[in-house]
């Protein structure tokens, strides 16, 4: 049989059953990020000599396309198939003991203790399927901040009124001190009537204008 003059195909590669080309030529491989993620990357044509294999991480199985942007295709560990993996990278994570937020960084399923559902108040508690906000925590801890500033408000008030009182009282106070001075005890009269129980509904009165 004579050989054609002109050949518009080229030869291709068939590998062994060990991975080794027993035809040279050009073979369709698929590659994957193989000493990180394992994720597919690409395809190309490799020229395989007699007797050499294909490069490292790439393989002759056509993976199958995923139909969601959420999913990823990886080699498998052993490298036996493609596999379609969830692909949560670039979203926030939250671990369920903590509510510590992660940026996801890895392919496939949200590592044990872990969730994307965020939490909404810092006294939230995971039961296991979704966060329940712990009313007791959250109650103890609105009261205590209610009584920090109820505090730092009077002791700011009282600070204001004595040198205004102390001028009051040798009678060298000017008409404004005087002004200020009720200000400042009317001021301070009202936080007294604060009860930091009624936290968070608390309405703070309006500090006194310089």
């Amino acid at each position: 049989m004579t050989q054609p003059k002109y050949n518009l195909d080229f030869e291709h590669a068939v590998l062994g059953q060990e991975g080794w080309s027993t035809t040279a030529g050009w073979i369709l491989t698929y590659q994957c990020a193989y000493s990180t993620t394992r994720e597919f990357t690409s395809c190309y044509w490799q020229y395989c000599q007699l007797g050499v294999g294909i490069a490292a991480g790439s393989y002759t199985d056509k993976p199958t396309l995923p139909d969601d942007d959420a999913k990823a295709i990886r080699r498998t560990e052993d490298g036996t198939a493609w596999e379609i993996v969830d692909d949560f990278r670039g979203q926030l994570a939250y671990n369920t003991d903590t509510g510590e937020a992660r940026t996801v960084d890895y392919l496939g399923p949200l590592l044990a203790g872990w969730t994307l559902l965020a939490p909404q108040t810092p006294y939230d508690k995971w039961d296991g399927s979704k966060w329940v906000t712990d009313k007791a925590a959250q109650r103890a801890a609105q009261v205590q901040e209610a009584t920090e500033v109820k505090t730092q408000l009077m002791g700011d008030a009282t600070a204001a009124i004595a040198p205004l009182q102390d001028a009051v009282d040798t009678g060298i106070a000017t008409e404004d001190e005087t002004r200020q001075l009720t200000a400042w005890k009317t001021y301070r009269a009202l936080l007294s009537r604060i009860n930091p129980e009624d936290a968070p509904d608390i309405a703070w009165p309006e500090k006194p204008e310089s």
